[in-house]
């Protein structure tokens, strides 16, 4: 399939390292893919659904041991420990690859090895870069199918010398203990053992278009974050495009799939991607952003025809579920799908389950992986070779006092300030106490590939460089502010189109703002509330910026980048002086 002697000399070395009794060669002909699920539901290792219902979809489970992500067993491997930076787990490469190869050494025996070449972003695009994944498992193979662009497709790009990330996953004996999830970003290379958790073997995934795309981004001069992208289009016919990061459980999904208010008018929403962008700069001086991803691979529990249709719809052909339960008539449930729960179904364990059983139907972190071309939101730029112009980007986290509902930064440095200081707050119900701060700078704290330290100086320099003469402008949102009651103050959902619709104002300056300590917050008058039952005391409330609560802030903010130590950036530490003066 490819006479890349690059590609054929690797393919070799990791075949004598885990000595498969089969070598395949994926090419992504839909005839090829149907004789692997076959295959798998022989096995075991899928089951098909309803195909009426749910044509072209299956249910996978994991091991019990191996159901998320694990960044306790995820390590950055470079030369000098300070380049993975504080905020990794580190290991020289050379004791990496050793101890690693013990484990790999003839793990396939007995197995298959697929040759998966893929590309992560539209083929042909300046943006897109080629990966091979070699792996013992048919789920990864159809996962990756979903996920990317996948088969002769990658190795045409690739052509006779290009360069590949290259990407080794043995299933191994799925033992938590010798579980890794490595990168090795000098080398542009992922190997990951003992999982079969899509998050830890999608390696196309969080390992290569986050934590080895950040480190290409940063040699590269170009920025690989955890982003959403949508496309906004106004009554008036007028369409931008946000880019925009959340931590975990703050509605990232909902929002790049968000469905406008009806009172609003004619507004459109349409999504780019729902989890990661490459964001370069353009031939125009704005920045230009992809999704490099080919499908979502998104949390079930809690998605349903009221909180994400758009999600919902995604499934519903051609998907694969993992994790969930299976219900009697061959379709799939999970908590929150439907108000009443069935009557019996087989849960994630595949075990009977009824709702006295008093456990989970689903796992809290089961998935599902659904091809983007499913959602019917889903943007016509989505595989537009040089993507979509950006002209805000917007960070988020869930704070219950702190943050107003949106901000703006005051200008470029001060944005990376705002990125660099995002956090969630979690709820400790065992002791009574809320508000546990988690600082995740960019949404990215799990997932850059070097020293967070160098990786906001790349931010700060980003916005600096000559050619960008048309930056976009750096917002905050807080959906989750809370009362003295602990209700939430803001409706959320599709009514956050209200707050996309001030912060594209601003970028085009139709509106004016309130100057405070931590940044321009709107006039209440410019929020368009229509239709919308909030109150005036509720509405000052939430555009409220309390300076004693911020000055709590400042020394969790300090404790934080004190980690970095002289690889803090010195424009990150001056925006710290200026807010702590402002708020004196």
């Amino acid at each position: 399939m490819t006479t890349n002697q690059k590609v054929l000399t690797w393919l070799e070395e990791m075949k004598a390292l885990t000595q498969p009794d089969n070598v395949v060669w994926i090419d992504g002909s839909e005839a090829q893919l149907n004789a692997l699920r076959e295959e798998g539901v022989s096995t075991g290792e899928l089951i098909k659904l309803n195909e009426e219902k749910l044509p072209g979809c299956y249910l996978h489970r994991t091991a019990e041991n191996d159901v998320a992500r694990v960044e306790d067993r995820t390590f950055i491997c470079t030369t000098k420990r300070e380049d993975a930076g504080p905020t990794n787990n580190w290991m020289a490469p050379a004791e990496m690859y050793a101890m690693l190869k013990e484990i790999y050494n003839g793990s396939m025996k007995g197995r298959t090895m697929y040759v998966v070449p893929y590309i992560m972003g539209p083929a042909g695009s300046p943006f897109s870069k080629v990966g091979i994944e070699l792996t013992d498992s048919i789920y990864v193979v159809l996962n990756m199918n979903i996920m990317t662009r996948m088969g002769q497709i990658a190795l045409d790009e690739l052509g006779e010398n290009g360069d590949f990330v290259k990407c080794l996953h043995a299933k191994c004996d799925v033992d938590p203990e010798k579980r890794y999830i490595v990168q090795f970003p000098e080398d542009n290379t992922i190997w990951s053992c003992n999982s079969a958790y899509g998050g830890n073997v999608l390696l196309g995934k969080k390992c290569f278009a986050l934590r080895i795309a950040s480190y290409m981004g940063y040699k590269e001069g170009w920025m690989a974050e955890h982003m959403l992208i949508l496309g906004l289009t106004n009554p008036a016919g007028e369409k931008k495009y946000v880019a925009a990061a959340f931590p975990s459980a703050c509605g990232k999904t909902n929002l790049a799939m968000l469905i406008p208010p009806e009172v609003l008018g004619d507004y459109k929403i349409e999504t780019v991607g729902d989890d990661i962008a490459w964001i370069r700069i353009g031939e125009d001086g704005r920045l230009w952003a992809i999704n490099p991803e080919a499908g979502f691979f998104g949390v079930a529990p809690g998605t349903s025809e009221k909180t994400n249709y758009n999600a919902l719809e995604a499934t519903k052909k051609n998907t694969i579920f993992t994790n969930v339960a299976l219900c009697d008539d061959g379709t799939v449930w999970w908590e929150g799908l439907t108000k009443e729960a069935p009557a019996h179904c087989i849960d994630w364990l595949g075990k009977e389950w009824t709702p006295e059983s008093g456990t989970k139907a689903a796992h809290p972190n089961s998935r599902f992986t659904a091809p983007a071309v499913n959602c019917p939101c889903i943007s016509p730029e989505f595989e537009a070779p040089k993507g979509v112009p950006l002209s805000a980007i917007i960070f988020g986290g869930r704070r219950a006092k702190s943050a107003p509902l949106v901000y703006q930064s005051f200008d470029w440095n001060h944005g990376v300030f705002v990125g660099a200081t995002m956090a969630s707050e979690t709820t400790a119900a065992a002791t009574g106490a809320t508000g546990v701060v988690r600082r995740d700078p960019m949404a990215m704290r799990p997932f850059c590939g070097y020293n967070m330290g160098d990786y906001f100086q790349h931010w700060i320099d980003m916005g600096h460089k000559p050619e960008l003469t048309n930056p976009p402008k750096i917002f905050h949102v807080n959906w989750f502010r809370r009362d003295d009651e602990g209700n939430f103050m803001w409706p959320g959902f599709g009514d956050n189109m209200r707050v996309l619709n001030w912060i594209l104002d601003r970028c085009d300056g139709k509106v004016d703002a309130a100057e405070t300590p931590i940044g321009y917050v709107p006039k209440k008058e410019d929020l368009n509330l229509a239709g919308l039952d909030i109150d005036d005391k509720t509405l000052t409330e939430l555009l409220s910026v309390d300076k004693d609560v911020w000055r709590a802030e400042l020394p969790g903010i300090k404790e934080y980048f004190s980690q970095f130590g002289d690889k803090l950036p010195a424009g990150i530490q001056e925006q710290l002086d200026a807010l702590e003066a402002r708020l004196k």
